[in-house]
């Protein structure tokens, strides 16, 4: 799927008023009397409610089932017919004007109580009487409207994840180069918090996998945001010491989102993302790792699996440290030589006869079992694993993992 530009600019919705609601109604004086009502409701039995007029401005409404409930009542019609109609009158309707917003008359009419709801308000227009609503209608309008905008949302959000995809698309060409690896990414959402950068260079590959907060639209900005400043301190150290990057990167997303040491008593966000950096020179078979809050797993044929793991620290978080340091671990590695990292979702995922995480032990153990898989193949493995651990669990997170024999 391509983004189209020519269709960026989704439609909008009318804004919706009282108007829409407004049904034309016969009205009665406020001298008339209730005989006069009575013989109004018998003649029209599509009247549910009957505005009360004082010189042409509505001071009142009458229901038709208040109204003949009473006037059924023994002897009601002897003592009430020829007194004021205002006798049954609701003498504190809701009354609204047409260009109300269906957002206000919606609170208006929940603030009124349950009256406005079951026998309807009166609308105006400049003062006088225009028609009147009901309860029925108003809910059918909101209920369109928030169709409407869960539509509009859902055109936005599937904008929003072609973008996403399109951002992602010179790392998947990029990808397709090394030989026998993997990347498997899975937003949770139809967008995802989740990222990666693969960058083939003359000599070597790097590799950026990002886990940032929240999933989702709020992800999904934050993976732009940490996308951005990503590619800015690339151009800046290059992508040969992982470690370094971090700390660039860690402060790029502190001083954008305003999480500076400086700022932290004022900040409005403590927003940030765990990060796997990874540079490999296939001259010299050495890996750089650096990692925040996620770990490298290797298993060199024959050997055991190694695990290096990533400092605690996330990158742009308040409570980083500026002066934070993720060091870079330098690994030469004999061919065959598995790596794979992973973000929390293949982790934290809720599953199994005791609906507990995934684990990291797990993983572990796939990744030994599979030691002689390719990196489609261990992927295929591990996803299934995944699938019958998880069963009838939502998914919790996006879930992004990559695997390489390089």
């Amino acid at each position: 799927m391509e983004f189209d530009a020519s269709r960026q600019h989704l439609p909008r919705y009318r804004q919706s008023t009282a108007a829409d609601l407004c049904r034309e109604s016969v009205a009665i004086a406020a001298e008339a009397c209730n005989a006069d009502v009575h013989a109004l409701f018998t003649e029209r039995r599509d009247l549910m409610s009957l505005p009360v007029l004082d010189g042409g401005r509505p001071i009142g409404l009458i229901s038709r089932n208040i109204f003949m409930s009473q006037m059924s009542k023994p002897f009601y019609q002897e003592l009430y017919g020829k007194k004021s109609c205002i006798a049954f009158m609701d003498k504190e309707p809701l009354i609204v004007e047409c260009d109300v917003s269906i957002e206000d008359l919606t609170f208006r009419a929940v603030a009124s109580g349950e009256k406005a709801l079951a026998d309807g308000f009166i609308i105006t227009r400049e003062g006088e009487l225009a028609g009147v609503g009901f309860g029925l209608q108003l809910m059918n309008v909101v209920a369109n409207m928030q169709a409407e905008r869960n539509r509009q949302i859902m055109h936005s959000i599937e904008y929003a994840s072609v973008i996403q995809r399109a951002v992602l698309k010179p790392s998947r060409d990029a990808l397709a180069k090394l030989a026998d690896a993997h990347l498997e990414w899975q937003p949770r959402d139809l967008v995802g918090g989740d990222f990666y950068l693969v960058e083939q260079h003359d000599d070597g590959w790097f590799v950026a996998l990002g886990d940032c907060t929240g999933h989702g639209v709020p992800g999904a900005f934050m993976t732009l945001i940490a996308s951005q400043v990503l590619s800015g301190a690339l151009l800046r150290v290059g992508p040969r010491t992982p470690g370094r990057l971090l700390q660039e990167v860690s402060g790029g997303i502190k001083a954008l989102l305003g999480q500076t040491t400086e700022q932290r008593a004022v900040a409005e966000s403590d927003d940030g993302l765990d990060a796997a950096f990874l540079w490999f020179e296939p001259r010299t078979r050495r890996l750089y790792f650096a990692g925040a809050r996620i770990a490298l797993h290797l298993l060199a044929p024959g050997e055991s699996l190694l695990v290096v793991e990533g400092e605690r620290a996330g990158l742009g978080y308040v409570d980083t440290d500026p002066a934070q340091q993720w060091p870079t671990h330098v690994v030469e590695l004999t061919p065959g030589t598995l790596l794979f990292v992973t973000t929390d979702g293949l982790i934290d995922q809720i599953g199994g006869p005791k609906s507990i995480a995934f684990g990291k032990r797990r993983v572990r153990e796939l990744l030994s079992e599979n030691a002689d898989a390719s990196a489609p193949a261990l992927s295929g493995g591990v996803l299934e694993a995944l699938a019958a651990w998880q069963g009838p669990q939502p998914r919790r997170d996006d879930l992004t993992f990559f695997c390489c024999r390089p």
